[in-house]
């Protein structure tokens, strides 16, 4: 008998165990001093948590925070604009992953500008877009690389081979950012673009992808310099409830520490032959600007200095524009990410903002918080 995909995830959706779970874990939050909000850092989660009604099943005293961890969620008008500008370039072709192909910046989308002609090619993998450089020798391949530590090796990888396949015709856009730096802000809310509030993040829920490739160690700091306990859990709904249980005894035990649910894959070290790879490639930037919540300090990546000849950003400075672009005016999306508010209680919600037309970073992505209401809230029919 051959090993089906679907044998690997059924006992992960199991209704007995889920149900199961949300037995114990009302059993320990009656133990509770007070509610816990637990915010789910990764879009992955919130995708989860509303697509198998876990929210639903939390006692009143649990709430979940929908956190910023979609990387199409998160990309700024002013960098889909690059892209948009970049694709209408002489003899450019423009490759992103297809995840990107109907977000909006300030121009349009990049299905809107290929609609007029532009070459804008959508790929599954990376590494596909050294296949289109070699065989387009006579064009610009520009790759716009978009994700968390996930995806970073791969954009790395993709660098490394064409580098030694001597390509001189792709270069990069990068956009690489990282969760730690976004965590770190979203308790201090240190951003110039907010005058103030007060976080209610008592938790995290880390994601497990990020993990496997930088380790369980990024989070380390959080209980023991922010009080936040921190459960890196994996995606299906069995390992979302077992990552609040643990959360919760955390709380009713008086512990504050970074413990693993998801240890079948994540690690404390993670990866290191994948963070040589983009160390190699990758610093720092002093600033990057998250849709939704603004600038945050060291939170994205960019080419070093050795590679800026292959750096589209540089390469291409003369035409792409630096100003800022804020978000709709009606969007609440800063607060929905930070815990002050629901989905729903954006008056433009499922209205003028919705999937199909996005005003806000929350509703770009069927991983966002405002788009997973949408399509799993049961609010709109």
């Amino acid at each position: 008998m051959s090993l089906q995909l679907k044998d690997l995830y059924d006992g992960f959706r199991d209704p007995d165990a889920i149900k199961a779970f949300a037995v114990a874990i009302a059993k320990e939050a009656q133990k509770l001093e007070k509610p816990i909000n637990i915010m789910e850092v990764c879009g992955g989660h919130t995708h989860t948590i509303m697509k198998y009604g876990l929210k639903q099943l939390m006692p009143d005293t649990i709430h979940f925070v929908h956190g910023p961890g979609c990387p199409v969620c998160i990309m700024p008008k002013e960098r889909i604009d690059h892209a948009y500008i970049l694709a209408q370039q002489p003899d450019v072709i423009l490759v992103t992953l297809g995840d990107m192909i109907k977000v909006p910046g300030s121009k349009g989308s990049l299905q809107d500008i290929r609609s007029k002609g532009a070459d804008v090619r959508f790929v599954y993998s990376p590494l596909d877009a050294l296949k289109i450089a070699q065989e387009n020798p006579d064009k610009k391949v520009i790759f716009f690389a978009i994700g968390f530590e996930t995806t970073t090796p791969m954009t790395a990888a993709l660098i490394d081979r064409a580098q030694k396949a001597g390509l001189t015709n792709m270069l990069f856009h990068i956009n690489h950012v990282t969760v730690p730096e976004v965590m770190q802000e979203l308790i201090d809310s240190r951003d110039v673009h907010v005058d103030s509030y007060n976080n209610r993040i008592d938790a995290f829920i880390g994601p497990s992808h990020v993990s496997v490739i930088a380790g369980s160690k990024i989070y380390e700091k959080f209980p023991k310099e922010y009080g936040r306990p921190v459960v890196v859990s994996g995606f299906e709904p069995v390992d979302v409830m077992e990552g609040v249980l643990m959360i919760v005894k955390q709380f009713t035990e008086g512990r504050c520490e970074l413990e693993i649910q998801y240890k079948r894959s994540v690690t404390r070290e993670g990866n290191l032959v994948a963070q040589a790879l983009i160390d190699k490639y990758f610093e720092k930037c002093d600033l990057f600007k998250w849709r939704g919540l603004g600038n945050v300090p060291d939170s994205a990546l960019k080419l070093k200095d050795e590679y800026a000849d292959i750096d589209a950003e540089r390469v291409y400075v003369d035409i792409l524009p630096k100003e800022e672009i804020e978000d709709h005016k009606l969007c609440i999306c800063g607060d929905i990410l930070r815990g002050m508010a629901e989905p729903t209680e954006c008056q433009v919600f499922g209205t003028a903002c919705k999937p199909s037309s996005p005003l806000g970073s929350c509703m770009v992505s069927s991983e966002g918080a405002c788009a997973a209401y949408y399509k799993y809230g049961g609010i709109l029919k």
